[in-house]
């Protein structure tokens, strides 16, 4: 019978009984069950996981049927982690298990796009007889007809085409680009590689061909915490999460572990079963507030006063009160504490007495120790055994030009003679002097003198000088007293008048000052006990602001004074996104190109989007104010875009474009005066920019001539989710709808960047979007390419926060029209090719490179800032000027080097943070491997990586991670510059070779590789700082050690040489809202935008699963007190704006929320569910669109030990969380959904009514 009858009889349905009628015997039909059971059927299982940056790294079985994806779980065969702790399995959340749903949604970009007026212009052009780079030519050469398009982005109107003529079009406008502008006119912007290693390769190898920029992301996402190049020389290293449960002491901060580290919060959750504490640091009563011993609710921005207060305990009780023998044997070998500092007398304006200055240097002393090579680079401690002024090994002199003393070894550089170096000359001094430690909090002096031991020390100049240990200068800075009289000092931790005391820190922060005193004193104690397995886990929430670096070193002078960093289960934990991209030197070849040339083109995106999205010229916050009283100020009067074109012309920082001309033209130029090498076009080009005739882009930036032109984004939603000063984006670079409720005029006061009255719109000719779905980004793109998900491609994964390598795998081929990302650039760069054979030829480019980290030209400018510019000195490539490095473009043959592996590798080999090491053998392994490229042309017989496979192949046979030969050669590069012999770490897996076919049987872990400062073992969990402690190899920093004190001149003039509080910043935006806003009853509420439990950025946000389990649109979160203050109701429509846009949403009312404070989870798109501002006339908004970028000049100082630029490792970062806004309620029937069709007014309207040109 079938199921309708059976449902009919019901009543009827029992056909006799058994078990004394405790079982029924029916007679129904049970076919329906086949539902279930066809629900769960599969065909295959594969394994591949998520590349969203979500940081978990975790392995899933994609279940497919009848060639479709029909479900997602967990994998549960990860390696074992080891007996004493739980596994990392299962890896997951409620996010990865919903994620096929994108596949078949509505969101699919399932064709090639492209804005219709574009579509219709360029094909008139051609059919007009052009060919296509004259069609695109003559596009961009009528305004008129430029304007039809770029008028309309973000208001719909794409239309559908084939691949052969959207790569078309794109290659013709690379070209064009690249003939008329100049290649570095073209950027591209990816995020965290680490997620999916071959497809942000695609894009970056096909940009680093032709001569694009890449941008950087882990700055502009304000993922970089500065404060560790600062402090180590190293951008990122962090223990994994297991080593969580290996700690006996927690603090979180600003890290909200169960939703964003979902998969591995049960390593913290857990090691509380073992004993260990866990005090949980944030504003709100966040998730990960629930598992803590101890909450403190500390006032959001005011992180590093609190983390200042522990620290003035743990100093003062567990190194002045007494001295534990553990915490001073690490403070003096592995810190910067012992270090000598020259002290500066202050003018009689700005108080009688001293301020720290420059370290001491070999090159200071007659003689200079007898270290002839790099002797100023070379830092000095006094020595207790010979009672000496000495050099001790580690320091960066140390690194280049000589092999064998770099190392922490306590060892006289001169003679080798055992050495140890003094914390403090308390017992043994010259002088008690007043010294002034710059000071920033409101309604304080600007300059807290206190008293300080200090030594007389005669220099090479005859004059005699007075110098203080780092150790003894950081206690004062610290206010605590040790008996030298003088005032600033605490009596006592209640002495609520002297900063950085636990009864001041509660003034500031709002934490009981108990609370501060009993988590300094247990966090010391327990380190003491343990040697260092206390651990701080920080993250986003406590980096997004200004003086973000601030906040990360309070933290890491309390790790470094309890002598916690590079021991298991102690250190620090920084985690904001996945980015360990682990086999790091096996892909960067691939990724950048350097298997063909070298350098390629690398961009700070911070400083990129700060320029080219014209926001400065509306910044309003003064670099003078900035300032410490101490500070030299050789640039008083100098704006913060001042600052950044100073640094790029003294090679600090990259600059894409590079110079007011076409690179192509200016190298063709000095051949027809005469150059014939590199050489001579450096010369060529230093004496046009001292004459004045070549300038840098950034000097003139709204200039046409600099404006960028072409943009690719891929693996990214720029726009909808990390563009902050989001209407800015629109307003300049895309010159469309914009919510920019202000004239951008402070601009005005720039004496580096030339002032135009009317601003630049629209400076992007090309916007190329490739995504698997449609977000904000597609839907300002003038092109859509649609790309493979995470499912449909064969790629790489790593993560931060476990040890293994996995990857992503083809479960069903790429859905519609879809390619993966390596397919589609490579289809690109052959059109490309083809193209340019007629229109670019060979040309040779000039790349601007800067002093970067891990190089010799990190030893630029060694005692000081000297300008070329000003005269003070001459501009030397590599020293005051970027290096100017040639590059030959062989445009026709991108396609050819694009699917090989190029004879670099062979020729140069290959390096990582500045170790080199031979790659023959690896290259023939990879040609017997991949196969090799059998057509005609340059790179016929070269290993062949034109499949996503054959990639991955390549970057696992390359890396030290991935190949135990390559390791071998790296490390045995490495112990020759350090002394040591290192092969002990590597040993046991000396012929291990991880193939991509292993990874996709099972996740590997890694090899230990000296790209990293943890090692993989047996006995100890991976742990950030490792080898720094445990081998003596330095950390990558001027002396060598972890640095309590920055003395370079730009960190001491903005009064950073120790870590101080720095309040939030007024960025005053909140000042600019319409009368009628202010008219309402409004809240001013500081603007915080965390991390989603719903989404992982904008991912996942527009999913309907996810959409399902909260309110089904955008939302901010509000206290309760602050709501009713102004008659909110949860679930009203609010209104969040300031001079920078308005975004709209519904209200979460929330006690757990504290007053002042404005909430809306990253990132929410205004693609969902979101009205127009009644206050813009614009669509709503988003997260951004309150914000403006602002950048640091300490972030800009390069050439300079560790505080030198590399890709994604130091630079400006995109800070937001110093804005504020202001709310008011929108009433229901004030809500405009703006439902209605464009009109050729509302066209021409792209700014707020009311807001002009500027």
């Amino acid at each position: 019978m079938s199921h309708f009858l059976d449902r009919l009889k019901f009543f009827d349905r029992t056909k006799g009984t058994f078990s004394n009628g405790h079982g029924i015997v029916t007679n129904e039909d049970r076919r329906w069950e086949d539902a279930y059971r066809n629900r769960w059927r599969h065909d295959k299982v594969v394994r591949s996981t998520h590349g969203v940056n979500c940081t978990g790294g975790c392995s899933w079985k994609i279940f497919v049927k009848n060639g479709l994806v029909a479900f997602e779980m967990q994998q549960t065969d990860y390696p074992r982690t080891r007996d004493d702790l739980p596994n990392h399995e299962p890896r997951g959340c409620q996010r990865g298990a919903s994620f096929s749903w994108y596949l078949y949604s509505p969101h699919r970009i399932k064709h090639p796009l492209i804005r219709g007026r574009l579509l219709d212009l360029y094909r008139a052009e051609r059919k007009a007889g052009r060919d296509p780079v004259e069609a695109w030519e003559a596009i961009q050469n009528d305004p008129a007809k430029r304007l039809q398009y770029t008028a309309v982005r973000g208001l719909g109107g794409f239309v559908r085409t084939d691949w052969d003529e959207v790569t078309e079009i794109i290659a013709a406008a690379n070209i064009h680009t690249i003939r008329k502008h100049g290649p570095d006119r073209i950027f591209g912007f990816s995020p965290i590689p680490a997620m999916s290693m071959i497809s942000y390769a695609a894009g970056s190898r096909y940009l680093s061909l032709i001569g694009g920029a890449c941008g950087s992301f882990y700055d502009w996402y304000c993922d970089l915490p500065a404060a560790s190049p600062q402090t180590w020389g190293e951008q990122t290293d962090v223990p994994e999460a297991a080593d969580w449960y290996n700690s006996t002491y927690l603090i979180i901060a600003g890290a909200n572990l169960p939703m964003t580290r979902t998969p591995d919060a049960h390593f913290a959750t857990e090691v509380r079963y073992k004993g260990a504490k866990i005090v949980s640091m944030a504003p709100d009563y966040a998730e990960y507030v629930k598992f803590a011993d101890l909450w403190m609710p500390v006032k959001q921005g005011t992180d590093s006063a609190a983390f200042l207060a522990m620290g003035h305990v743990a100093l003062k009780e567990f190194h002045v009160d007494r001295q534990d023998a553990y915490f001073t044997e690490y403070a003096r070998t592995y810190t910067d504490l012992p270090m000598q500092v020259l002290l500066r007398r202050v003018s009689e304006t700005e108080g009688d007495g001293y301020v720290s200055d420059r370290t001491l240097r070999a090159s200071d002393f007659d003689g200079a120790f007898g270290e002839k090579n790099n002797p100023e680079w070379k830092t000095i401690v006094w020595d207790e055994i010979s009672q000496s002024f000495v050099v001790p090994n580690g320091s960066i002199g140390f690194r280049w030009g000589e092999d064998g003393k770099w190392n922490t070894l306590p060892r006289n550089a001169a003679n080798g003679a055992e050495v140890r170096a003094q914390l403090s000359c308390i017992a043994g001094k010259d002088a008690v002097v007043s010294v002034g430690f710059p000071h920033f909090n409101p309604g304080e002096p600007g300059l807290l003198y206190r008293n300080v031991p200090a030594r007389k020390v005669k220099l090479a100049n005859g004059e005699e000088a007075l110098v203080a240990t780092v150790f003894d200068l950081q206690i004062a800075q610290y206010g605590i007293d040790r008996g030298l009289g003088g005032g600033n000092v605490a009596a006592s931790y209640e002495d609520a008048t002297v900063a950085y005391t636990p009864a001041w820190a509660e003034k500031v922060t709002g934490v009981k000052r108990a609370d501060l005193i009993r988590t300094g004193r247990e966090f010391a104690e327990n380190a003491a006990k343990t040697r260092g397995k206390s651990m701080v886990i920080m993250g986003a929430a406590i980096n997004h602001w200004y003086h973000n670096d601030m906040s990360y070193r309070s933290i890491m002078n309390l790790l470094h004074l309890c002598g916690c960093v590079g021991q298991s289960g102690g250190g620090w934990a920084h985690y904001v996104g996945q980015e360990k991209l682990r086999p790091q030197a096996g892909w960067a070849p691939i990724a950048f190109a350097l298997d063909w040339q070298r350098p390629p083109r690398h961009m700070n995106s911070t400083t990129f989007w700060y320029f080219h999205t014209d926001q400065w010229r509306y910044e309003k916050v003064s670099a003078d104010g900035l300032l410490a009283p101490s500070a030299k100020a050789r640039y008083k009067g100098y704006q913060l875009a001042d600052y950044n074109v100073v640094a790029q012309r003294l090679g600090w920082l990259p600059s894409a474009p590079h110079f007011n001309r076409n690179p192509l033209d200016i190298v063709a130029e000095a051949e027809q005066a005469g150059a014939t090498d590199e050489a001579g076009v450096a010369r060529h080009m230093v004496e046009q920019l001292k004459a004045g005739k070549l300038a840098f882009a950034y000097e003139d930036i709204d200039a046409p001539e600099n404006h960028v032109r072409n943009l690719f984004v891929w693996r990214a939603n720029l726009l909808g989710c990390s563009a902050k000063g989001h209407e800015y984006f629109l307003k300049h670079l895309l010159g469309a709808q914009n919510g920019v409720m202000q004239e951008g005029t402070d601009g005005k006061l720039c004496q580096e960047v030339k002032w135009h009255e009317t601003a630049a719109t629209a400076k992007l000719d090309l916007m190329v979007d490739i995504n698997f779905r449609l977000n904000s980004t597609g839907a300002y793109s003038d092109i859509i390419l649609p790309t493979a998900t995470w499912y449909e491609k064969h790629d790489l994964n790593t993560t931060d926060m476990h040890p293994f390598i996995h990857p992503l795998a083809e479960a069903v081929t790429p859905g519609w029209e879809s390619k993966s990302d390596w397919q589609i650039f490579q289809a690109i760069a052959k059109t490309f090719s083809r193209l340019a054979e007629r229109h670019l030829g060979s040309r040779k480019d000039v790349v601007a490179l800067p002093m970067h980290h891990d190089s010799p030209f990190e030893l630029a400018q060694p005692l000081g800032v000297k300008d070329w510019k000003r005269g003070e000195c001459e501009p030397i490539p590599g020293k005051t000027l970027p290096l100017l490095k040639v590059v030959q473009r062989d445009f026709a043959d991108t396609y050819r080097k694009f699917i090989a592996l190029g004879p670099l590798m062979t020729r140069l080999g290959n390096n990582i943070k500045g170790i080199d090491w031979n790659t023959e053998l690896e290259y023939e392994e990879l040609k017997a491997h991949n196969g090799t490229v059998r057509e005609e042309g340059l790179s016929k017989g070269m290993p062949s990586i034109a499949d996503d496979i054959a990639a991955c192949e390549a970057v696992l046979r390359m890396a030290p991670e991935t190949n135990g030969e390559v390791a071998h050669k790296s490390w045995s590069a490495l112990s020759k510059k350090t002394g040591i012999d290192h092969h002990h770490l590597y040993a046991g897996r000396h012929e291990d070779k991880i193939t991509f076919r292993d990874i996709v049987a099972q996740p590997r872990k890694i090899i230990t590789a000296p790209t990293w400062s943890g090692i993989e073992s047996e006995k100890v969990s991976y742990n950030a700082g490792y080898t720094n402690i445990h081998e003596h190899i330095p950390f990558r920093t001027l002396t060598g050690r972890a640095h309590f004190y920055q003395d370079h001149e730009w960190m001491l003039d903005f009064g950073e040489g120790f870590c101080a509080f720095r309040p939030g910043l007024d960025m005053k935006a909140q000042n600019t809202v319409p009368a009628a806003v202010k008219a309402k009853p409004h809240l001013v509420l500081n603007w915080i935008t965390p991390h989603s439990k719903w989404g992982i950025h904008s991912s996942y946000q527009d999913n309907l699963r996810m959409l399902n389990l909260f309110r089904g649109g955008p939302y901010i979160w509000i206290a309760e007190e602050d709501a009713k203050d102004i008659g909110i109701a949860d679930n009203d429509w609010i209104e969040a704006i300031n001079g920078n846009g308005a975004t709209v949403a519904r209200a979460v009312v929330s006690q757990r929320v504290p007053r002042g404070m404005a909430l809306m989870y990253h990132a929410q798109e205004k693609t969902v569910n979101v009205p127009g501002s009644p206050s813009t006339g614009k669509r709503g908004g988003i997260l951004n669109s309150v914000t403006r970028v602002v950048v640091k000049p300490t972030n800009m100082v390069g050439g300079y030990a560790q505080l030198a630029y590399g890709f994604n490792y130091y630079g400006t970062v995109g800070t937001q969380r110093d804005e504020f806004v202001v709310v008011h309620r929108i009433a229901d029937q004030d809500i405009d959904w703006l439902e209605r069709p464009l009109t050729q007014e509302r066209e021409d309207q792209r700014n707020p009514a009311g807001v002009g040109p500027r």
